[in-house]
């Protein structure tokens, strides 16, 4: 078995990856809202964190009540109980990566963890 998964990413709405890269320690989706739509429900965490990285477009975050505008080039933590709802803008479509974790999890990164 080789020691890597290598999947391509269509533009489809949501694509989960966990399954598609048999991931082990964290969820990773690709999502893609058209000009002027919304992520259909709100929700929050149990344990996760997320980690949403804005690829293109913009658009916003309403977070606990809070609005937070999102643009290319933006990533943005939001810790597991928080409320969260995302909203493309009105005239521009919105593509971003979500990666999810459980919160306090990282034990080594980077150069700690690496073996050369």
């Amino acid at each position: 078995m080789a020691n890597f998964n290598k999947v391509h990413v269509a533009s489809d709405a949501r694509t989960e990856l966990h399954d598609q890269l048999a991931l082990t320690g964290a969820e990773v989706s690709i999502n893609n809202l058209p000009a002027g739509a919304c992520v259909p429900f709100v929700h929050a965490h149990k344990k996760n964190e997320e980690i949403y990285a804005i690829l293109s477009g913009k658009g916003k975050a309403v977070i606990d009540g809070e609005t937070v505008t999102l643009a290319a080039g933006d990533w943005l933590r939001v810790s597991p109980a928080a409320k969260r709802q995302f909203f493309a803008a009105e005239d521009t479509a919105i593509s971003f990566v979500c990666i999810q974790v459980k919160e306090h999890s990282l034990e080594d990164y980077t150069k700690d963890d690496a073996i050369v």
